[in-house]
């Protein structure tokens, strides 16, 4: 069972309602969506129902017309995070809620900075409602917010402001002066932005309690004006002053690293309301520094210290109260991958530092599968962070280890290592670690995922590659996956020619040598399921001149039980589409097939699939071009040989359906085609009784079989057969309930 349990029903509900969408709305003059009837929900359901929208990927100007109706569904914390939203549509349906928080992070559509704050502006209840407001990532377009109207119209008009983020935007040491006249600022994120002077945070010196100044490029002041600027800032609990230590050479950050060095070694006096510090990708930082700075504050809860290389003092570890992200053991590390979760920079150093930890790891660690997760869907572009990431997936899901990580957690990852080998299809390594984390028979037989892109993926990564080891792999999941695949799915993989001659050559590849090898049999196996009951792929496999390898290979491979009985699988399903029939009319591959099937030295296994062939071909004397000689031989053949098979215990062949078994199983036909139908049908019910004792029902096989055992002329081992899987059937109906009579 899935630790993380079922979803909740309010989630369930929300996503039928984004699923629904088209069916519950009406159209406007503008062709925004409108609600044609809503109850009064629930404040929060109402904010619920807009961020299910945006994670469903569904959110942008049409959709998002529904909040229009203020009444029914009033917002109070607004997420439209990465979402392709307009100005116009912004101002429509949102500004008009008294919102207390957005995020507009990341929004596509051409919304600026500035005309989230005109809008949020001009609902003069927003202005004092808003408290949260994050639009990282956004072009804020300064100068025109200057302009509006020639009225002034800035961040500080929304005087209830407590928490701004502004990472990774043009933010302007103007723009910055604006927002530091903000009454009630508590919070400032103000990252990888333009600004090059922090000297206007004085201004908000009695009021800032967190600011958030990672990778400030443009950054131009002196060392020691920065230090004075920080050490004003009495009401601040937690400084990020950390850096990008990969793109940052010893030059840049050198004014940087020297104010951290005097925040370190300076008064605990200094920010004497400090309880957090980040200081991560700094350097020149000593570990008697670091050392003196936590011994100096007692209520220090958290240091970031990771890529400083400063972060193995033993006083690191015996404050249990403080949380330390760095290098030196598995909780810094994790702690580093949980708060450095939209930072490439040490998500790429943190990983490689979880990799070197869990190479030998033993025991299952979901926690940190998430983590690993997290990180990749956090940076889905980076080369770097996937190719890390990916290693690190195989080490914790290696094994019996992904046997006890909940499935939702596998399912969701094998999702993002998809996406890794659509987003890298020429990097030889993430490739590869895909494959071998995906080259796990729990993963691949029960974990929920879409297979019939991996196949396509791996069949894609196989055309190019002939490293044995990996080759082999890709074929065995390639095999798996393809026995997982629907009707719909099958037949779309197997009217690919390409994906048939991928397999072929594997083939003809392997027989050229001679070797049996678990390659050739997965590429068998494969071609075998891609056949099955599939008349385009069959016919895509004569075309591609697999009949003359097939012919071949059986012969090549008489002693191999295993090989022929996959060879001969897949020339059944061939001699199961009529028109295809002619193709296999061959008097020296039949009387081959014949030969198998009359050896007693031969496996039941193999004389079953050559009996197989021989029915179907034997069912349809119209159609028979061969000599009549032959014809009746293969008849007396079929049955003589059937009665002498025992029964086989373990499972070798499943069947999508038993329609191949109509023809065979009239009234009309010979007693050795009807016998080979009715043991094959016996053969399977006995293997797995529920299953196809319904399918039998449901296809109206039983009302076939019992004509059948009724009729006169039928033979006394074909009619005890039938009525044997008869009480089969009607066994398995006491068992699971009343039948209809």
């Amino acid at each position: 069972m899935d630790a993380e349990g079922p979803e909740a029903l309010s989630d369930l509900c929300l996503t039928q309602v984004c699923c629904s969408l088209d069916a519950l709305c009406s159209r406007r003059a503008d062709g925004s969506m409108c609600l044609s009837w809503a109850p009064v929900l629930p404040q929060e359901m109402a904010d619920q129902l807009l961020r299910k929208m945006g994670t469903k990927g569904i959110l942008n100007d049409t959709t998002v017309g529904i909040f229009r109706n203020c009444k029914e569904l009033r917002l109070r914390r607004a997420a439209i995070r990465f979402c392709p939203v307009s100005a116009e549509a912004f101002r429509l349906a949102l500004c008009p809620h008294r919102l207390q928080e957005l995020d507009a992070s990341w929004v596509s559509g051409g919304l600026t900075g500035a005309d989230i704050v005109s809008g949020l502006a001009s609902n003069l209840e927003c202005r004092s409602s808003l408290q949260r407001l994050s639009i990282s990532g956004l072009h804020l377009d300064w100068e025109s917010l200057m302009e509006d109207g020639g009225t002034h119209v800035g961040f500080s008009s929304l005087q209830g402001l407590r928490t701004l983020n502004l990472a990774s935007t043009d933010l302007t040491d103007a723009a910055l002066e604006d927002i530091c006249s903000l009454p009630q600022l508590e919070s400032l994120d103000i990252s990888c932005s333009a600004v090059s002077k922090l000297t206007a945070l004085l201004d908000c010196k009695s009021t800032l309690k967190s600011l958030i100044a990672h990778r400030l490029r443009q950054l131009d002041m002196s060392a020691a004006r920065l230090f004075f600027v920080f050490s004003q800032l009495h009401a601040l609990r937690h400084l990020d002053f950390s850096d990008d230590h990969i793109t940052v050479d010893d030059s840049d950050g050198r004014d940087g690293d020297e104010t951290v060095r005097q925040l370190l070694e300076g008064s605990p006096q200094v920010l004497p309301s400090l309880v957090s510090l980040d200081i991560s990708g700094r350097k020149r930082i000593s570990e008697a520094a670091v050392r003196a700075f936590v011994e100096a504050r007692a209520g220090l809860v958290f240091m970031g210290l990771l890529a400083t290389g400063a972060s193995s003092s033993d006083v690191l570890t015996s404050q249990k109260t403080l949380k330390v992200t760095g290098e030196a053991n598995e909780n810094q590390v994790c702690e580093a991958l949980r708060r450095y979760r939209d930072r490439e920079c040490f998500i790429r150093e943190a990983l490689i530092h979880l990799y070197n930890l869990i190479t030998d790891i033993d025991k299952p660690r979901p926690d940190m599968l998430k983590l690993v997760l997290s990180g990749m869907q956090s940076h889905p572009t980076s080369l770097h962070v996937h190719l890390v990431a990916t290693a690190c997936v195989f080490h914790l899901t290696t094994q019996d280890l992904a046997e006890a990580m909940p499935v939702s957690l596998l399912s969701s990852t094998v999702t993002q290592l998809l996406y890794a080998m659509k987003t890298f299809p020429n990097h030889q390594q993430v490739q590869k670690n895909c494959l071998l984390a995906l080259c796990s028979d729990y993963i691949l037989q029960d974990v929920p995922f879409d297979k019939y892109l991996a196949a396509m993926l791996v069949i894609n990564w196989l055309s190019s590659h002939e490293e044995p080891t990996l080759q082999r792999m890709a074929v065995a999941v390639i095999s798996i996956l393809v026995a997982k695949l629907s009707t719909e799915e099958t037949s779309q993989l197997g009217e690919d020619v390409h994906i048939m001659k991928q397999l072929l050559a594997l083939v003809q590849q392997k027989a050229m040598v001679g070797v049996v090898d678990s390659t050739l049999k997965f590429a068998l196996s494969a071609l075998w399921n891609l056949t099955d009951e599939m008349p385009s792929a069959a016919r895509n496999f004569i075309e591609c001149q697999g009949l003359e390898l097939y012919e071949e290979v059986l012969e090549s491979y008489y002693g191999e039980p295993s090989v022929q009985q996959k060879l001969l699988g897949l020339l059944n399903n061939i001699a199961e589409v009529e028109a295809l029939q002619a193709d296999l009319l061959e008097e020296d591959l039949l009387e081959h097939i014949l030969s198998l099937l009359q050896d007693a030295q031969v496996e039941v296994g193999v004389r079953y699939f050559a009996g197989g062939i021989l029915a179907q071909l034997a069912s349809r004397p119209e159609a028979w071009t061969l000599g009549d000689e032959l014809l009746s031989t293969i008849l007396k053949q079929l049955h003589a040989s059937i009665m002498t098979w025992t029964q086989l215990e373990r499972e070798m062949v499943s069947y999508r359906s038993f329609h191949p078994f109509y023809p065979l199983l009239q009234t009309g036909q010979p007693s050795g085609v009807q016998l080979w139908a009715v043991w094959a049908i016996h053969l399977v019910c006995s293997q797995n009784t529920s299953h196809y004792s319904s399918m039998l029902e449901r296809e109206g096989m039983t009302e076939l079989l019992k004509a059948l055992a009724a009729h006169p002329d039928t033979h006394g081992d074909i009619k005890g057969l039938s009525d044997s899987i008869l009480r089969m059937v009607e066994q398995h109906g006491g068992h699971t309930g009343p039948r209809n009579s």
